[in-house]
């Protein structure tokens, strides 16, 4: 879901704070629910997006006013994204960092450099 997530967080957003998707990538995302198997709430979710938007879109691609992409000869493939790893968790308190995984506590002063808490973070991650 990272992938995903730094991909929404490239697609501006207006003065209201919505999304303002590019027609290109709306017309993708259309051409996502046309694969068989596919359902236009499993991509909506994909994206954060409400079904309904996406139904839009597709309605919109049927009267020729979305130009979908060429799809001969594409085909997709289903992506499997692994669980997340439980990473350390960083607390502040009072002048001091905690570095906490599982029974572990590294109480560090809170002038330590990032670098240092970091390696510190990736030593103690499983």
């Amino acid at each position: 879901m990272g992938a995903i997530s730094e991909f929404l967080a490239s697609v501006p957003r207006r003065a209201d704070g919505k999304r303002n998707w590019p027609a290109e990538l709306k017309a993708r995302i259309v051409a996502e629910t046309l694969i068989e198997g596919e359902t236009v709430k499993a991509v909506a979710q994909r994206y954060d997006l409400i079904p309904s938007t996406v139904s839009d879109w597709r309605r919109m691609a049927r009267q020729g006013k979305l130009v979908l992409p060429n799809l001969d000869g594409m085909d997709f493939v289903p992506v499997e994204i692994e669980a997340p790893v439980a990473q350390p968790v960083l607390t502040t308190s009072s002048g001091t960092i905690d570095v906490i995984t599982g029974d572990v506590v590294v109480r560090l002063d809170a002038v330590t450099p990032a670098e240092r808490i970091a390696e510190i973070a990736k030593a103690l991650a499983p």
